[in-house]
């Protein structure tokens, strides 16, 4: 008996068949890659938060699971809810849940998405030390496929050059490219008219102190202006020089108030500076 036992601990050689596929459900394949991304889900404590605020819920399935789909499923495989769902069986989690009772839950998660922001700035402010000494802020869009717009679903400037009713995100990310939080308008809003109501509501629920928003012309008017020196905030806008005035351009270009960071001056940055008037003087 331990000669055979011997035997057996022997090193296996096992042939595969390349020419030959896998038969769609053939087995219960699954994932288990998965395991770090709920190590961090649970490291934000997005469990415990969940749990929590669905106990007064007469439900049948358990909206923590569902999110653990969700999450997952749209970080190593992007795609609807459906798709989500019908690929459920790759994770070692609790599935008893329908299709339906996916969309009912996305009622409930979105009257938490300011509550679950918050909590989870918080957990990776604990856990993973956030850094905002910089934060940045940038505005996109996504369409839907649909006929008639409504009050979110409007159409507007679409990223995609697409005709279909949008939706305008603003993002604010911190030193380290780590979400901050998010703010939804109606696709017809300009991207201008965003960041006075996403900068106040970031101050005011998650403590960022004095920031200097640095964006493209896009942002660059005079209400976001005013509102920054009133936060004594600083800013950076981009502005178009070709298209303005002469005695504008002379202002910009001119090196009056600058201060150079090499006294001694340095070649290339000099010759960086003749170039650039002479292209925006042209």
């Amino acid at each position: 008996m331990n000669e055979e036992a011997s035997q057996n601990k022997l090193a296996q050689t096992v042939q595969i068949n390349q020419a030959i596929l896998l038969k769609e459900n053939a087995c219960a394949r699954k994932n288990i890659g998965y395991a770090a991304l709920s190590r961090i889900y649970h490291e934000l404590g997005l469990h415990v938060f969940i749990n929590n605020r669905s106990r007064m819920l007469n439900t049948s399935y358990i909206p923590n699971s569902i999110l653990k789909l969700l999450v997952y499923n749209r970080i190593l495989a992007p795609a609807s809810k459906k798709r989500a769902y019908e690929s459920r069986d790759m994770y070692f989690e609790n599935t008893k849940y329908s299709l339906d009772d996916i969309y009912r839950c996305l009622t409930h998660f979105n009257q938490l998405k300011d509550d679950i922001q918050r909590h989870m700035n918080l957990k990776i402010t604990e856990q993973y030390k956030r850094n905002t000494e910089m934060v940045y802020y940038d505005v996109t869009n996504y369409y839907f496929a649909i006929d008639e717009q409504d009050t979110l679903r409007r159409k507007g400037v679409s990223k995609e050059h697409r005709p279909d009713p949008i939706v305008q995100m603003g993002l604010f990310m911190d030193t380290n490219g780590i979400p901050i939080s998010y703010e939804l308008f109606p696709g017809n809003t300009n991207d201008c008219e965003t960041l006075i109501t996403t900068m106040s509501k970031l101050k005011q629920d998650y403590g960022i102190g004095r920031t200097v928003v640095v964006a493209d012309k896009g942002l660059n008017t005079s209400e976001n202006i005013v509102f920054n020196i009133l936060q004594h905030d600083g800013y950076v806008y981009s502005q178009t020089i070709r298209g303005g005035t002469k005695e504008f351009k002379e202002y910009v270009l001119s090196e009056n108030g600058y201060t150079w960071i090499n006294p001694k001056g340095n070649a290339d940055t000099e010759r960086l500076f003749r170039t650039m008037k002479e292209d925006a003087m042209a």
